[in-house]
């Protein structure tokens, strides 16, 4: 194995499990784990949490990063390489 596919396969295993975190994390109508967290701290313009605005910060870096992971890898192994 090359370094560069070592890297690129822990920054894809990383960015999944982070953004399969920060997913299940975001609230469902108010009873989620970011607003027992944040308790009833709310934003007076959008009607969101600061908590949930960096949750989805937090899913649509991690969902980009794993999007170039994946281009990355399909780069270094076209169709039929591997085996």
């Amino acid at each position: 194995m090359s370094a560069l596919l070592v890297i690129v396969l822990i920054f894809w295993l990383l960015s999944a499990l982070v953004m399969v975190g920060s997913i299940l994390m975001h609230s469902s109508k108010g009873t989620g784990l970011s607003d027992i967290i944040a308790g009833q701290v709310y934003s007076n313009i959008s009607g969101t949490s600061i908590i949930e605005k960096n949750l989805d910060r937090i899913t649509i870096a991690s969902a980009v990063i794993f999007m170039i992971c994946v281009l990355v890898l399909v780069l270094i192994y076209p169709q039929g390489s591997i085996g």
